[in-house]
Parts: structure tokens; sequence; C-alpha cells
């Protein structure tokens, strides 16, 4: 009774990490892609630089070559990003400001007419 208990917590906390570990994944291709799009441009900027120049070393390939790699420089640092996220115990729902992922609406200021504070203290 006790093993069949343990395998199903395990199964469960491993479920746990996998989603956790999506949810950054997602996240952070997101914030890359939307915050970070200077960033990309910069990317972009330096691999038409390094193409041109390895354009004269190697013809064929260059452009692929820089290419891929910038691709894959990305794909793995969102990667490994989310799993540190993920291996610290960090849970998206404890960021204050992705209340966005989840759903919840952030509290807007209210607002205050310059008539308010003389007439709505009155009782009719």
């Amino acid at each position: 009774m006790v093993s069949a208990e343990s395998s199903n917590l395990g199964k469960t906390y491993s479920l746990l990490m996998i989603k956790s570990f999506l949810i950054w994944t997602f996240t952070l291709a997101v914030c890359l892609l939307v915050v970070g799009f200077p960033l990309v441009v910069l990317m972009a900027t330096v691999g038409c630089l390094l193409s041109i120049v390895l354009q004269s070393v190697m013809p064929v390939s260059a452009v692929l070559l820089v290419a891929g790699g910038l691709i894959m420089f990305n794909v793995m640092a969102v990667l490994f990003a989310a799993g540190v996220l993920t291996a610290k115990g960090v849970h998206p729902k404890q960021i204050k400001w992705l209340s966005w992922l989840h759903g919840e609406a952030e509290e807007m200021q209210t607002t205050v007419y310059a008539a308010c504070p003389l007439t709505c203290d009155l009782k009719m």
C-alpha cells in the first residue's frame, strides 16, 4: 500500500515538473519574440555580417550555418532557462508580472472624478 502511494506521488510530481517546464518554455519563447524584438534584430544583424565574412571561407553553407547557429542558440537559451527555473522550483504562478498567463486580471485604479469629494457623500 505504501509503495503504491509513493509511486503515485512520484508520477504526480514528475507530471507537475513537466507541466512547469512546458509553461516556462512557452512563456520564455513568447517573451523572447515580443519583448526581445530588439535583441532579435541585433542577432539578425550580427548574423548577416557573420555570414558575409564566412562566405569567403565556406561559400556553399555560410548562410545555412549562421542561420542554424542563431536559431539553435535561441532554442537552447530558452530550454536552458526553462530548465533552470523548473529545477529551482519556481512556478509561473509565483511570478507577479505573469498574471496574463494564468488569466488573472490586474487590479486597475478606480477613477475619481473631480466633483466626487463634493457629491459622493451626499445621501438623498
